[in-house]
């Protein structure tokens, strides 16, 4: 399990047949955190999971499973409009889960399934968030760290997913309404019903 930062990581402490480990803020980090535990040890799967902020109906409380992660601010912006890296020709920037593993996350976790964003630069902004529902209408969360792992994993021929327990909507930035202790609860009660199957 990787987790940005220590809270997150100190939510899941305790859980049998899981390891956590803290692997820093945005896809760089978590990329090469991921990429430095794989070669170190042989694991079945690595969950990247965290808080984040949902779209649409995915409000405060609620978790999020990702059917696929995607990159989605890694590319070019241009007169048309934005371009993926993959649109471009500059390699992959989505990384589909298995729909047998993101369905089960989902029916074991009672997880919202859809497409969990990851962004370099968190969304602030109403016209942000709704530019990039248009280019993924199945958003459903956004987060930093998820293709990152996803990339890492893949290389190394891992299993890979995304849980995100949302502590606020995407959009403008207003921390007085964030809900950060009710999403870590949430992300614990995920866990946990995941450390269940791994006994």
């Amino acid at each position: 399990m990787v987790t940005a930062v220590d809270a997150e990581r100190r939510a899941l402490a305790g859980l049998p047949g899981i390891e956590a480990l803290t692997g820093g803020v945005g896809p760089a980090e978590s990329a090469a955190a991921t990429a430095g535990a794989l070669a170190e040890r042989e694991v079945d799967v690595v969950l990247c999971a965290g808080i984040g902020g949902g779209f649409g109906s995915s409000g405060p409380g609620d978790l999020t499973v990702a059917s696929r992660v995607v990159f989605a601010d890694l590319g070019a912006e241009t007169p048309a409009g934005f371009r993926s890296a993959s649109q471009l020709g500059f390699g992959q920037d989505d990384y589909p889960v298995p729909p047998e593993h993101g369905q089960a996350l989902a029916a074991r976790t009672g997880g919202r399934l859809g497409c969990v964003l990851t962004v370099a630069t968190v969304t602030g902004t109403a016209e942000r968030a709704a530019a990039l529902v248009r280019r993924y209408p199945d958003a459903v969360a956004e987060g930093m760290e998820g293709a990152g792992v996803a990339a890492a994993a893949r290389r190394r021929g891992v299993a890979f997913g995304e849980l995100r327990a949302i502590s606020n909507p995407v959009g403008p930035r207003d921390r007085t309404s964030w809900r950060i202790d009710d999403a870590l609860r949430t992300l614990r009660a995920a866990l946990a019903a995941v450390s269940e199957d791994r006994r």
